[in-house]
């Protein structure tokens, strides 16, 4: 593990704070008028998911960790359970299926996600930034509606609602930004 400085904090960033993994969510430098500079960090626990505020000056050390990024192939879920497997030693895990949070639907079978362990827990999944999905149901095609920068609801197969420009109709694939939720481009 490294030893930063306070001030080296950024958003991203896993620390060992209170005898707990913590995710810098929000890192914003104060520079009072009175006293020295420090930095306000929002973070979150990674293993039970409550936040803190704390303040680092920049003389406080922390310990930064660095977690180690494996790719995953989801096989099914059962229980509540996400099971995965490595691709390069054919090991299953398991997760829980809230770690995804919201962007649980848009997990896919087959699908190859990242995987953050620390040591040999499994601490966050993420999803690929673009995935396709299919509309399944809009409002049709109205001709002569691309004029102003218009947007419809839309709900798609994996019963997500976004909104989609009004080009694209029922049944037609798209491309959805995991992230943000919205939708990216025509597949």
């Amino acid at each position: 593990m490294v030893k930063i400085n306070g001030n080296e904090i950024r958003p991203g960033n896993v620390l060992e704070h209170n005898d707990g993994l913590w995710a810098a969510v929000k890192v914003d430098h104060v520079k009072p008028g009175k006293g020295g500079a420090f930095a306000q960090v929002e973070l979150k626990n990674l293993r039970t998911g409550s936040k803190l505020n704390e303040r680092f000056r920049s003389a406080d050390k922390v310990e930064r960790v660095r977690l180690e990024q494996k790719d995953q192939q989801f096989l099914y879920e059962s229980d509540g359970m996400l099971v995965f497997m490595d691709a390069e030693t054919y090991e299953q895990i398991e997760l829980p299926a809230d770690i995804l949070g919201d962007r649980r639907p848009f997990l896919q079978d087959g699908m190859t996600i990242q995987v953050e362990f620390y040591e040999s827990e499994a601490l966050n999944a993420t999803l690929p930034q673009k995935v396709t999905c299919t509309v399944a149901e809009t409002e049709p095609v109205v001709k002569g509606q691309t004029a102003a920068n218009s947007f419809k609801p839309a709900v798609l197969d994996n019963g997500v609602r976004i909104t989609i420009p009004p080009f694209v109709g029922e049944g037609e694939a798209v491309v959805v930004n995991t992230e943000t939720m919205e939708y990216a481009e025509r597949a």
